[in-house]
Parts: C-alpha cells; sequence; structure tokens
C-alpha cells in the first residue's frame, strides 16, 4: 500500500512539472506562430530549388 502512496505523488508531481512546462511555453510566445510552418511546407520545394 505504500508503494501506492509513492506512485501517486511521483505521478502528481509529474503532471505539475508538466503543467509547469505548457504554462511557461505559452508565456514565452512557442504557439504564437500557428499558420507559418504550415505555408512553408507548401513552399519547401520553392525554397530547396533556389539554394541549388
Amino acid at each position: 500500500m505504500s508503494a501506492l502512496y509513492l506512485l501517486v505523488i511521483v505521478s502528481i508531481a509529474v503532471a505539475g512539472f508538466f503543467l509547469m512546462a505548457f504554462i511557461w511555453s505559452v508565456k514565452s510566445n512557442q504557439y504564437e506562430d500557428q499558420k507559418g510552418a504550415a505555408i512553408r511546407m507548401l513552399h519547401e520545394d520553392e525554397v530547396n530549388k533556389n539554394l541549388f
């Protein structure tokens, strides 16, 4: 039974870590450019042609 208490505490700590990492990423504008990657993916061939 003590192992169960340990696992619950560890799982709450891990969940808290991931929550804090998510909040940090939102506050540091990691999700700011939502359409840029999709547009760059569509035009990737044109960029590669200019490089070679």
